[in-house]
């Protein structure tokens, strides 16, 4: 049986929250809560696959220090990359 749309949300939210270092708590949960909701089964997919990486090659991945993988080149990718993490860019 295949879960809801929802719970997928839910526990992609909490994974995106503890990821083991308050920065990537940071940039991974804050992301999260921005776009999940809007994001279909193909983005939480390819969000699922982000968490699944180590957060330093993410980290390299999105602030353009390492070259993002092929597998990782997707529009989430690309909303990451493009994402305000700051506390002005939370209002």
């Amino acid at each position: 049986m295949t879960e809801t749309l929802d719970v997928t949300r839910k526990k992609l939210r909490f994974r995106a929250w503890h990821r083991g270092t308050k920065e990537a708590d940071l940039m991974m949960g804050r992301f999260a809560d921005a776009y999940l909701q809007q994001f279909g089964a193909v983005e939480l997919d390819q969000f699922s696959a982000l968490l699944e990486e180590q957060d330093l090659d993410v980290y390299g991945w999105v602030i353009g220090r390492d070259p993002v993988p092929e597998e990782h080149r997707t529009r989430v990718m690309d909303l990451l990359q493009a994402f305000d993490f700051t506390v002005e860019g939370l209002r």
